[in-house]
């Protein structure tokens, strides 16, 4: 069986949530880019959506495909935001971490 989700990344890498959050760090107003590659056959629907339910973005994808949005939030802090993907009776749920910072590293 194949999977639905064949990889996450986010800001062109491969999104892990066991690695250091600094990698995937931005600074205020400076975008997260997420990439989720797709595979199997027909249509999916993948959504964001903030920690209060409210979606963000939602595409509908042809599979096999790639769903992708830039994101970015005007105050530092983290922020979490959970992706979904919906194809064919199959169902993908998982949370990503996005930190922000208020400005670049100084050095």
């Amino acid at each position: 069986m194949k999977k639905l989700v064949k990889l996450i990344k986010m800001n062109n890498l491969q999104y892990n949530a066991n690695r250091d959050p600094e990698v995937y760090r931005r600074c205020a107003n400076e975008n997260f880019r997420i990439q989720v590659l797709l595979d199997g056959t027909g249509q999916a629907n993948c959504k964001i959506a903030d920690v209060t339910g409210k979606v963000v973005a939602e595409k509908t994808v042809s599979l096999p495909g790639t769903f992708t949005h830039e994101i970015s939030f005007p105050t530092p802090g983290i922020r979490v935001v959970t992706l979904s993907v919906d194809a064919s009776g199959e169902k993908f749920s998982q949370d990503l971490r996005l930190d922000v910072m208020e400005h670049a590293w100084i050095g």
